[in-house]
């Protein structure tokens, strides 16, 4: 195994051992605590396979609640927006930040929800963060369309992700991270990229090129943790050693069934509480759900499994669901 970081990023103070991003010896990041290794035959197999929940996925009348607001881009509070999916808006410390923005359809994937607002109104960003190259987490038209509104913002991401980023949207200011490093960005606020358990590819040959992970924000006496696309892992312990005190965490919950293929790449509802509550994090921001049918399970259960796991006493931090589109205030 061989060990790779940015030498123009700072490396993080860690409490435990590291020796940097892990590669194999064909040059492809790898998980550094659980290897994915789903085959091509469990893909068929999860394809060919009946649903078992078919029928109640086909008659799932529920759809995420939607705010149809601008406020938050104009309002100048320090906020988080979910936009559906994993994009999210976040203005901290005066900083405006979108993470992995998709705002249309992926390919042949269509939005089950509509934007809550007018893309071509993100304007003044100051960062727009893409966690890894999946194209509902990295979509090209969505980058254009803010390239376009945008030619001031910096771009945080992963090892190797800069040609990619630089083809959508032909900025120069690109930083790519490897796991525990932080962004050069303003003073205000602090960015740091952490492993998440998952992986990359867009296309046929290109398997682990490209770096996935999660974001840490820190600004005014606020850390918020983006956990990204990630399986159950040690990870979230770690995290909650270098972050004592995180105070919002989002987490995916949706895209897991059928478990024995998904489990590698997205939480379930009961594994991403188990992260949460592994994390330490005082609310807890479900995301990942409800926007694109990605999997087997019925799009409206995630929630359903919350509640039920609420109503137990599970879930330790706040559980917070967000309406697309509200805006979350920190002094909220």
């Amino acid at each position: 195994m061989q060990y790779t970081s940015n030498p123009g990023l700072k490396d993080m103070d860690l409490p435990f051992e590291w020796k940097g991003t892990p590669v194999d010896s064909r040059g492809r990041f790898v998980n550094h605590e659980l290897v994915h290794n789903n085959s091509f035959l469990d893909f068929l197999k999860w394809r060919l396979q009946e649903n078992p929940q078919g029928e109640e996925k086909k008659n799932e009348r529920w759809t995420p609640e939607i705010i149809p607001e601008d406020h938050f881009l104009f309002s100048g509070e320090d906020c988080i927006v979910w936009l559906g999916h994993a994009s999210f808006f976040i203005r901290l410390a005066g900083q405006t930040l979108l993470i992995d923005p998709v705002f249309f359809n992926i390919a042949v994937i269509k939005r089950h929800t509509p934007l809550p607002v007018d893309p071509a109104k993100f304007q003044g960003l100051d960062y727009i963060l893409v966690s890894h190259n999946h194209r509902d987490h990295c979509d090209e038209k969505s980058l254009r369309l803010l390239a376009a509104g945008n030619p001031q913002a910096t771009y945080l991401t992963g090892l190797k992700m800069d040609k990619l980023i630089r083809k959508f949207t032909g900025s120069s200011k690109i930083q790519v991270a490897g796991w525990y490093q932080q962004y050069g960005t303003a003073s205000a606020i602090k960015v740091f990229y952490l492993p998440s358990r998952h992986w990359a590819k867009r296309g046929l040959t290109d398997f682990n090129e490209e770096l996935w992970g999660a974001f840490v924000i820190q600004g005014a006496g606020k850390t918020i943790y983006f956990g990204g696309d990630s399986g159950y892992g040690g990870h979230f312990k770690d995290v909650a050693r270098i972050f004592p005190q995180i105070d919002y965490c989002m987490i995916g919950v949706g895209a897991y069934k059928p478990e024995f293929f998904m489990a590698q790449s997205h939480s379930s509802p009961q594994h991403a509480v188990k992260a949460a509550n592994d994390l330490n994090a005082r609310v807890f921001i479900p995301m990942h759900y409800g926007t694109f049918d990605l999997a087997d399970e019925p799009m409206g259960e995630p929630l359903r499994i919350l509640a039920q796991l609420e109503a137990a006493h599970k879930i330790n931090p706040e559980l917070k669901i967000l309406k697309i589109g509200e805006e979350l205030l920190f002094n909220g």
